[in-house]
């Protein structure tokens, strides 16, 4: 396709479906891994939403002959207030590019102009678990993010409270293992007693999910985990893999990064396990990622440069209430 052959409303239909198709091809492996509940904010609703944790006491009562039934306790938890933001960017689609058949130039500064704001949620949000061990860290804009719960705590701490108890609870495995069959029995274990209600209360939640970075040894470790078989004629043939089928191993390829989004390889052994049912991480999306284009009839060619400008918008928020939901190892073996 020859672009000197094409006008500016042509081109803006040409570039709406280059800038889809690029942000359809974004892997966003934290907003559909499970770990985060997706809310839609509408238009005109607001730019805060406030989000609290609410217990009633896991157990009833005895009841005897004709006696009135004791009421049932409910107590509030934390609330944590998020607040919506914007993101863009802008790139300029040079009067060259048009004009002599470019056309790879264009297709290319498009594609990536679609998966720029689907990209960037998805750091944001895989940065909090990133940065979890933390109460807040500067992003690559040099904005200080928040990254504390309800009792003003880090997302992974050993002293979480509750509101109508004085007993705590961790979600950070002790000695931070790398994963093996034996630290993932640690990790279930903290599941098992660090998992609390309001009240003190043991809660017996579901957790279905491994999380973990991309780093090869940890996934192929996680993978033997769940899925090892053994041959019929192997010596543990028969054996049942107790693994097998309970859970989803998600995978958060920039978990191990930087603010900045770079490498950060001290992070590379980073794993957990999380309920989805449980999660109180929210992602409220007001703005979608969305082609900001020139329209006909406007003054759409800037006249110093002869450049049309396209750009993309996203606005969303992002908040956790409590940590009970999710615990975690950070796999550098620290106390």
């Amino acid at each position: 396709m020859e672009l000197n052959t094409i006008g500016l409303a042509d081109f803006v239909k040409l570039a709406s479906v280059i800038f889809l198709k690029g942000a359809d091809s974004v892997n966003q492996a934290a907003r559909t891994s499970g770990l985060f509940r997706v809310e839609t904010v509408p238009q005109n609703s607001g730019n805060t939403r406030e989000y609290t944790e609410i217990d009633l006491e896991e157990y009833a009562n005895f009841k005897g002959q004709s006696d009135q039934a004791n009421r049932g306790r409910v107590q509030q938890g934390y609330s944590k207030t998020a607040t919506l933001f914007r993101i863009a960017k802008d790139i300029g689609i040079s009067y060259e590019m048009r004009t002599q058949n470019k056309y790879s130039e264009v297709v290319a500064r498009l594609t990536n102009l679609g998966s720029l704001a689907a990209n960037r949620m998805d750091l944001d949000m895989t940065h909090r678990i990133t940065f979890g061990t933390a109460t807040s860290y500067t992003d690559m804009d040099g904005r200080t993010v928040d990254t504390t719960l309800g009792d003003n705590l880090a997302l992974f701490s050993t002293v979480h409270t509750v509101r109508g108890s004085s007993t705590t609870y961790r979600n950070r495995l002790a000695n931070n293992p790398v994963v093996s069959r034996g630290s993932l029995e640690g990790m279930e274990k903290l599941v098992v007693e660090e998992t609390i209600n309001q009240f003190g209360e043991k809660k017996s939640i579901t957790f279905d999910i491994i999380f973990t970075a991309d780093d090869p040894v940890t996934i192929n470790t996680v993978r033997e985990l769940l899925k090892s078989t053994a041959s019929v004629s192997a010596p543990n043939a028969g054996v049942e893999n107790v693994y097998k089928g309970k859970y989803r191993h998600v995978i958060l390829p920039r978990l191990a990064t930087t603010a900045s989004g770079a490498v950060d390889s001290t992070k590379a052994k980073y794993w957990g396990l999380a309920s989805s049912m449980m999660s109180s991480a929210y992602l409220g999306v007001h703005e979608e990622p969305r082609l900001k284009s020139p329209t006909p009839g406007s003054n759409a060619e800037d006249f110093a440069t002869d450049d049309w400008n396209f750009g993309v918008r996203a606005g969303y928020f992002i908040t956790v209430v409590n940590g009970v939901w999710i615990k975690f190892s950070s796999g550098d073996g620290t106390a």
